[in-house]
Parts: C-alpha cells; sequence; structure tokens
C-alpha cells in the first residue's frame, strides 16, 4: 500500500476547519479500511471515546485501573493491554491513538504518539499547561497528523448555528459574552486542603503510573476516581473542563484565537492545591481586524453573573451582547434570538457550515482522506491557551497582560511560572 497522502493544506473560511498535508508514517488507508488504534484511558470519559471509535480496530488498550482493562479488554478481544501508555504508544502497528486519562497526562501521551506520527484524538482540555498546548499545536503542525480535540459539542447543530449568526452580524458587533457553569460542586469538590493521611493503594490501581509526570505522594482516595479535576498537580478545575466547550463558540465566531489578553480572575482566598469552591474571570481581547475589542465574562461553581445578565443567561450556557440584540444558548441546545419580539419574524441565515458525521467519526475521516476536523490542534491549542490563563490570574491575584506572539505574560513575571511546569523524569514534554 502507498503511504499516506492528503490534501494540500489550507484553512476554511470559519476558523476550526483544517485540511491536512499529511506526511504521517502509518500506511496509507482508503476511506474503506479501518484505522489500528490505541486507546489511553478506557473508563469513565474513555469508555465514551473507546465506543466512539468501536467501528475501526481497536488493537491496544491502557488503563492504570486492572478493573477498568479487564472489562475494555473482554469488549475488544485480541488488542494488547498495557498499563504505561508510553508502551502503548511503541506497538508497531498503530495508526492512531485516543487519549482519555487525566489532565495532567494529556501531553505527554498526545506528544509521544504525535512524535511516532500517530492521528491523535485527546480529550479536553488539551493539555494541563499554556505551554504544552503550544508545544502540541507545534508539532502537530510539523508532523502533519491528523489531530481532534474531544469537545463533542463543537460539531452540534446548535453551536453550528450561533456561530452562523454571529458571523453573520445579526446581533451587529459583539462586545460583551457571558458564560456560566454550576461545576465544581456536585460534579467533584474544590477549595480542600490537600490530603495529609496515608491510605492503603487499591490493589486494582497503578498508582505511581497514575501519577505519571507528577510529583511523588501517597495514594489518597481526595484524588482518585474523578475527584482529580480540582486539583492544580492533575486538572485544570471547573474552567478546564467547562469552557472548552461554554466558549467555544465565542472563540470560534468572534476570532479570538493569537490575541492579546488581559485576564482577571477573583474569588475565595487561592489554596495551594486546589481550585476554589468558585471563581469569575474576565478575559479583555483586543481588536481583531474589522472586529471590536470583547471581553468574556466567566462564571463558575456558585459565582452568579450580575441580575441583568442572570436573568437572560442559561445555567450552563452563554449569552452574547451585541449592538443589535442578543443572543442566548444553553449547552447543546439551539440558540435564542434577544429580544424575542424583535426577532420574531426574523429568518437566519442559510446553513453553511457543513454538517457534522460526528466527532469521532470527523477525526476517523481525517486520518483516512485528509478531510476538516472542528478541533484540530491548530484550533485547540490557542483555545486551551487562553481559557487556562483564568486559573493562572486566580492564582496569581494579580490582572494580567499577556502576549500570545511571545507566549508571555508582560506585566507580571511571576505569572510567567504557572504557564509550563516540572516532570517526573521519564515523562517530560518536549518537542
Amino acid at each position: 500500500m502507498k503511504r499516506r497522502t492528503f490534501l494540500a493544506g489550507a484553512t476554511a473560511a470559519s476558523a476550526g476547519y483544517w485540511i491536512a498535508n499529511s506526511q504521517a508514517t502509518a500506511e496509507d488507508k482508503s476511506p474503506n479500511e479501518k484505522l489500528n488504534i490505541g486507546a489511553i484511558g478506557v473508563g469513565g470519559r474513555g469508555a465514551g471515546d473507546l465506543a466512539g471509535v468501536s467501528g475501526e480496530n481497536i488493537v491496544a488498550l491502557c488503563d492504570v485501573d486492572e478493573n477498568r482493562l479487564k472489562s475494555a479488554a473482554a469488549k475488544h478481544k485480541g488488542a494488547e493491554t498495557y498499563f504505561d501508555y508510553r508502551k502503548l504508544i511503541d506497538q508497531k502497528n498503530l495508526d492512531a491513538v485516543v487519549v482519555a486519562t487525566p489532565d495532567h497526562h494529556h501531553a505527554p501521551a498526545a506528544m509521544r504518539a504525535i512524535q511516532r506520527g500517530l492521528h491523535v484524538y485527546c480529550e479536553k482540555p488539551l493539555t494541563h499547561t499554556v505551554e504544552e498546548a503550544r508545544l502540541l499545536t507545534k508539532a502537530a503542525a510539523e508532523k502533519k497528523v491528523a489531530t481532534q480535540m474531544g469537545t463533542q459539542n463543537h460539531e452540534h447543530p446548535g453551536y453550528l448555528r450561533l456561530v452562523e449568526l454571529l458571523e453573520s452580524g445579526v446581533i451587529g458587533n459583539v462586545g460583551e459574552v457571558h458564560v456560566i457553569t454550576d461545576r465544581p460542586g456536585r460534579w467533584w469538590p474544590q477549595g480542600l486542603a490537600a490530603p495529609t493521611a496515608k491510605q492503603e493503594i487499591p490493589a486494582h490501581l497503578k498508582w505511581d503510573l497514575w501519577l505519571g509526570p507528577a510529583s511523588e505522594r501517597p495514594y489518597h482516595q481526595a484524588y482518585v476516581p474523578f475527584r482529580w479535576r480540582g486539583w492544580w498537580d492533575f486538572g485544570c478545575g471547573a474552567i478546564g473542563d467547562m469552557a472548552i466547550h461554554l466558549m467555544d463558540p465565542a472563540f470560534w465566531a468572534l476570532r479570538l484565537g493569537r490575541t492579546p489578553v488581559t485576564v482577571s480572575s477573583k474569588g475565595p482566598a487561592p489554596m495551594p492545591h486546589c481550585g476554589p469552591k468558585w471563581m469569575i474571570t474576565k478575559f479583555d481581547f483586543a481588536a481583531r481586524k474589522k472586529l471590536p475589542p470583547c471581553s468574556v465574562h466567566w462564571y463558575e461553581g456558585v459565582a452568579k453573573p450580575p441580575k441583568g445578565v442572570a436573568e437572560l443567561v442559561p445555567m450552563n450556557g452563554s449569552l452574547f451582547i451585541g449592538d443589535k440584540g442578543k443572543i442566548a444558548i444553553q449547552h447543546g441546545q439551539s440558540p435564542v434570538l434577544l429580544p424575542k419580539e424583535k426577532f420574531a419574524d426574523f429568518k437566519g441565515p442559510d446553513p453553511y457550515l457543513p454538517k457534522s458525521p460526528g466527532h469521532h467519526q470527523q477525526w476517523i475521516q481525517a486520518c483516512k482522506t485528509g478531510s476538516r476536523t472542528g478541533s484540530n490542534f491548530d484550533y485547540a491549542g490557542p483555545f486551551t491557551e487562553v481559557v487556562l490563563l483564568g486559573n493562572v490570574a486566580f492564582r496569581v491575584g494579580k490582572s494580567l497582560q499577556y502576549d500570545p506572539a511571545q507566549m508571555k505574560v508582560t506585566n507580571v513575571a511571576e505569572a510567567n511560572e504557572l504557564l509550563t511546569k516540572k516532570y517526573r523524569k521519564g515523562w517530560e514534554v518536549k518537542l
């Protein structure tokens, strides 16, 4: 079979749509041939991602939880099994991998796969740090592999219609966006002191491999399973979880990528190891070509928008305020134009963004044919950078001026230390 050749690189009219010029090392696949896929993380969200790609050949499975690994292996007989994804990535017959681990493993796994020339689907947030997002973006572009960040609602028809409304100027110039989520809280705890007790490691859990790049510490059930998201060493808190979904249409339609931005966050007194119970973050973006400056306001946990905004913005949703009207949308729903009486007889633009075959299928098609993916790393990397700046501003306690051209906070030197991190030996992320 011929080595894979992809279509000429190009950026489509709307940001987030991409065609690759691939020189991937995997063998050529026609659209009717199946990919050989390895799954890194097979429980929780990983189980959903594994189901999403199960029409292909699942040839390798990895999880640090032996029970989850055995369960997945029973469904995918013949797949090689691993506890250490670094060994999975070395498996010779792989075309692609799906990464669905805690946040601190995203970049170590994805970077190793990309450097092997493998196509990568990686859950959101794309990375644990700003620097990792920049490195993955660069590596994916250099290796010319098909990539997708797992933000499934990027392909939701309601979000596609919202982007079309915003791009078409239906509500005029948008100068203000408000985004709200009820997480954390009932989903996972935050605002906690680090545990000091040492607990027995469950027999089915490979604790040292679960820690991976993070510094060594005793096992504690405060971290595993899903409670890891609120701890800075492992997760990115509520903003890293839900902003990747809820801020996506704003980042996409308002062209906020690689734009100088000022970021400020407030909430309870910062704790050294854990995210806050609530946080309010403001992103002030500079003008983009013909688009005016824009502020994006983020509210998480028990934080609430001002009364006039709270009456219009749905929980786990967004409100876009333009000079000709407003748009409200709930996560996974359709946009609503406001005031309703003004837009009672309004007919929106004819749909022009292509209907998606599904987030996983879109990536699979890209692996085989070079077709577009909506959340490729060239899009997801800059988006992740912006989102994670909210945590940096909160932890530093100061307003930050971020220059994406330099990947640097220009006014608060100590903030730059939080754009990167140290890794345990053997887990480094580097080009």
